[in-house]
């Protein structure tokens, strides 16, 4: 999943990241690929928090949602992307059935990409639903 984020440089302090989809969820950093970084790493420690508290994990909405909201008009933004890989919780074995040539297709591209085809299509699901929410 991407989830955009907005970031804010006073002269005396450091860049300071804030995830809009996530209340709460922000971070600092010391330069602006730092602060990505440490943006990464606090959304998935904020939705892994939901998911212990038995909370849904909010959709992202895009950039241009945001950038109308007063708070954000000063700020750069950025996508970061994040996995669920890291959540915790136990995979669980399925059975699906899909036509041999999407197979073959799924798995062409999970092994170019150098991943499995349960993360790959664990990712395309999450980006899927990521990308056709109609949350407002």
């Amino acid at each position: 999943m991407r989830y955009p984020v907005v970031i804010h440089k006073d002269p005396d302090s450091d860049y300071g990241v804030t995830v809009p989809d996530l209340p709460g969820c922000f971070t600092a950093g010391d330069t602006i690929d730092d602060t990505i970084a440490q943006a990464a790493e606090a959304i998935e420690c904020h939705i892994e928090g939901l998911v212990l508290d038995g909370n849904s994990i909010p959709t992202p909405r895009n950039i241009e949602f945001h950038q109308k909201k007063p708070d954000y008009a000063d700020g750069v933004w950025a996508l970061v992307s994040v996995t669920l890989d890291k959540l915790p919780g136990e995979s669980r074995r399925v059975n699906i059935t899909m036509h041999e040539i999407l197979l073959a297709l799924i798995d062409q591209h999970a092994k170019q990409h150098g991943e499995t085809r349960s993360k790959f299509i664990a990712q395309a699901t999450m980006e899927f639903i990521a990308s056709h929410s109609t949350v407002e």
